[in-house]
């Protein structure tokens, strides 16, 4: 049994079809009709006439549907007060109002309703504009609850209600009673499509479930449905709570659709409301609306990809822009390309360390040259972590005789210190062999990256440079010493940092006012000075300036052999390095890719960015290399044979020595051959003669010919082949990118031909549509799994591997509580924006007190 009206109506519209709903309606309304004239009019109605009225009023909508009907229903004709709605014309749109004037209430009413061409209504409007009329009267007029006090009558004393319906949207696309669906997705899907068709966003409501948690029915309604709730600050301090201002979308919108499970375990549309109550969304807005903005997998894939290299939200935005055309076109907003930035790093969230290490559990399985090993602390914590992949390893092989290490920061979220290990490759350009990541600046945390470097390459390196840490200087001497049957590393610091100092220990005056560190830097950066020499001319310059009492300077004698070149000219490569410049120009190479707010899986993609890039250099100066032939400036073979052998770079350094050979010396005595070996003094002449004729030489000797310099060093490693199976993991990553590469050279092709570029244009639309199979989102793709494919799998079971506590070291500068110098204070200061007097631009004053302004009043 009914309890209202309403659901009255909707079991009968659910009991019946097609022309019995169009009956039934018109009898409503007809009563509604003669109901109104009993009430105003005093005019009473037989029931044949209520019949009559709505069979005839239906025949007058079916005549102007159908101009062809033919109605045998005709039991009364058209009265003056009877109005035949007449079909306006195509494109137009035909509005038909009524009102009435209630003197004795002192209010009035109008409504009105708009039908395009084909009798279907587009909007509609009815206002009742009470004041101060009565209870009987607002209750009969249908707008106003009939219990209410004398404080509500003033709040409706405007009541006003209006109604929208979509317009061409096809009855496929719209829902229908009885509709059946698989799913409730399914269903959200369609709704969805119908709201972006009908310029309105959905969203999932209420449910109900039976007693086995199966849900029985579901509501998806309109987005503005509901009401925010009005939240009361109750706080006397309330004048001092910051909330957030935002705008209320909710306008208690009816528009729903409601789904029931039936006894086969499909949904059906139990109830339909397709009137809303507010202004549907117009074409320029129709982009805004959630179910027009998806992110897709080609936008997923784009942020990412651009997040490697450092591109951030807001220019990959930009950049998706200017691709598709314009910002209607994108499909997103930036705020959805911000979101999915967000929804990358909760992905990730507490298992950010465990996801890390996994992923180098699969590159150690996929390849057996790659090296990693982790240290956590007692809870659980990642602490230290250390790799190096194949091509790392076989790079150490070949060029590891001088390393640089310096500690960088500001990399990841964690505020880990991130360490390259630096090297110089034949074209003279920087090439990293391992890298780490460390929680601390100790002599534990360094003696153990040493050590795992170690291990990791089967030697130590001839030499290391590194600036003046302590905790480095111990875990060297400690780590990189001989044992085990490995030739301990030279240690050697860095002589820029060391210079910059001497400002800064002496002070000004002396380094800057006088000739001291021009003397000085004579004796400090000579390659050719013998040990003796130099203590003896620092011993002089120290004696004429009266700084045998420095303790600085006293310090830095006392570990002269670390960084003086004197020590080092006898030891084979030495040369190579005297600075830590490389890793200096390592770490701003990384900081280009790296940001603060990195997890650990975003920061080993941009690394991994990085690496592709400087990977990507060295093959380019390969093929250089070995595609083109330099100039030479002689006709001796040995420069041509020089040119052969010699990478670019390096070649340009021998020339100059052959040149010099060839023009500027001669033989002064040569002697005896020993063990192959003939050695020869020379001396500088200012006659040129040829040396290389006189001695008959044309080309290198292959057996003292340093082979790391050469076109092909790294022909002959013992790493060379390196194992690409790790390349399976990415497959769909890499059809992706030749699917583009493809479709861009057929755009290439087609040029700017309109009649090419239609043909293009048919034809992807018609690969879409025999791809897509009616799939949403990417062919079905559902964002978790997406994210898997893009970042990694989620762990399964217990995380072994915690997030590393955030670190507070010395180098991260917003978190360290180090004592900053004056030096770095003034450089800080230096940088921020001087304010200027508007006037006169001076630095003293500004505008308000400035002289000049004054005179002039």
């Amino acid at each position: 049994m009914a309890q209202s009206f309403q659901e009255w109506m909707s079991i009968a519209l659910q009991q019946h079809r097609g022309e019995e709903i169009l009956n039934l309606c018109m009898i409503c309304w007809s009563l509604w009709k003669y109901r109104n004239d009993i009430v105003w009019n005093q005019k009473g109605a037989e029931f044949v006439e209520v019949v009559a009225s709505a069979i005839q009023v239906l025949d007058h909508w079916k005549n102007a549907q159908d101009r062809s009907f033919d109605s045998s229903f005709r039991f009364m004709t058209l009265t003056d007060g009877d109005v035949h709605w007449k079909q306006p014309q195509e494109g137009t749109i035909k509005v038909n109002t009524d009102a009435a004037l209630f003197e004795d209430s002192n209010c009035y009413a109008y409504a009105m309703v708009a039908r395009d061409h084909r009798g279907s209504s587009s909007c509609g409007d009815s206002s009742l504009v009470n004041r101060g009329c009565d209870d009987v009267t607002s209750v009969a007029s249908g707008n106003v609850p009939s219990s209410r006090n004398e404080e509500s009558v003033t709040s409706y004393s405007d009541v006003r209600e209006r109604f929208y319906l979509p317009v061409n949207v096809t009855d496929v696309s719209k829902p229908n009673i009885n509709q059946s669906f698989q799913s409730l997705d399914q269903a959200f899907v369609f709704y969805k499509d119908y709201g972006r068709l009908s310029s309105f966003d959905v969203r999932k409501g209420t449910e109900k479930k039976d007693a086995f948690g199966t849900i029985t029915f579901k509501h998806y309604t309109c987005s503005k449905e509901g009401s925010n709730e009005f939240r009361s600050i109750s706080d006397s301090n309330s004048s001092n709570v910051k909330r957030r201002r935002t705008a209320s979308t909710r306008c208690c919108c009816k528009a729903k659709i409601v789904l029931k499970l039936n006894k086969d375990r499909q949904y059906f549309v139990f109830k339909f409301d397709e009137v809303h109550n507010h202004p549907l969304v117009d074409e320029s807005g129709r982009q805004f609306l959630r179910s027009s903005r998806e992110m897709t997998v080609s936008s997923r894939n784009f942020v990412f990809d651009a997040a490697k290299v450092n591109i951030g939200c807001s220019k990959a935005y930009g950049l998706m822009k200017e691709m598709v055309g314009g910002y209607s076109n994108v499909g997103a907003t930036l705020r959805d390309f911000r979101n999915f930035n967000r929804d990358l790093k909760e992905y990730v969230g507490e298992r950010d360390g465990q996801m890390l290490i996994d992923k180098f559990k699969v590159f150690q399985e996929s390849s057996s040259s790659f090296y990693y090993a982790y240290e956590l602390d007692e809870a659980g914590r990642l602490t230290k972590l250390f790799w190096a992949d194949a091509i790392s390893r076989r790079n150490f092989e070949v060029y590891g005789d001088a390393v640089s290490f310096d500690a960088t920061f500001d990399t990841n979220k964690y505020n880990m210190i991130f360490a390259p290990f630096t090297g110089v490759d034949k074209h003279e350009k920087c090439i990293t062999f391992a890298a780490c990541l460390l929680s601390k600046e100790d002599v534990t945390h360094y003696k153990w990256v040493f050590d795992q470097f170690s291990t990791c390459m089967g030697r130590h390196p001839v030499v290391i440079v590194t600036d003046q840490c302590p905790a480095m200087k111990i875990a060297v001497s400690s780590s990189l010493s001989s044992k085990n049957g490995l030739v301990a590393t030279k240690h050697r610091l860095c002589m820029w940092h060391i210079m910059q100092k001497f400002p800064i220990k002496l002070g000004n005056r002396l380094c800057k006012e006088t000739d001291f560190m021009e003397k000085m830097k004579k004796y400090i950066w000579s390659t050719h000075l013998e040990i003796a020499d130099f203590e003896q001319g620092w011993e002089a310059v120290i004696k004429e300036f009266n700084l045998e009492n420095d303790k600085w300077l006293t310090d830095m004698y006392a570990i002269r052999s670390l960084w003086i070149p004197a020590f080092f000219r006898d030891e084979p490569m030495f040369g190579l390095m005297r600075t830590t410049s490389r890793s200096e120009s390592e770490n701003f190479f990384f900081a280009q890719f790296h940001r603060q707010a990195d997890t650990l899986c975003e920061f080993w993609l941009r690394f991994q960015s990085a690496m592709e890039r400087q990977r990507n250099e060295t093959k380019r100066l390969d093929e250089e290399s070995k595609s083109s032939f330099p100039t030479t400036l002689s006709r001796w073979f040995i420069e041509d044979d020089a040119a052969d052998l010699f990478t670019r770079t390096v070649f340009y350094r021998v020339q100059e020595e052959i040149l010099a050979a060839c023009l500027d010396m001669q033989i002064k005595r040569m002697s005896e051959e020993i063990d192959g070996v003939t050695n020869f003094e020379i001396k500088d002449v200012k006659v040129k003669e040829k040396i290389f004729k006189q001695i008959g030489v044309t080309r290198f000797p292959r057996s003292l010919l340093l082979n790391r310099w050469s076109k092909i060093a790294d022909s002959g490693s013992s790493c060379d082949m390196i194992s690409t199976d790790y390349l399976k993991m990415e497959n769909v990553s890499l059809k992706l990118m030749n699917i583009w590469f493809d479709f861009r050279q057929v755009l290439n092709k087609a040029g700017l031909q309109m009649e090419a570029l239609e043909f293009v244009h048919k034809t992807v639309k018609q690969l879409g549509s025999e791809v897509g199979g009616g799939c949403t989102d990417g062919g079905g793709f559902l964002k978790k799994d997406h994210l898997a494919s893009l970042i990694g799998d989620q762990p399964q079971g217990e995380i072994t591997v915690l997030v590393p506590n955030v670190s507070k070291n010395k180098g991260n500068y917003f978190k360290s509580t180090r004592l900053i110098s004056e030096r770095e204070k003034a450089i800080t200061k230096s940088k921020k924006r001087i304010r200027k007097c508007k006037e006169c631009l001076a630095t003293t004053h500004d505008s308000r007190t400035c002289p000049k302004k004054k005179l002039q009043k």
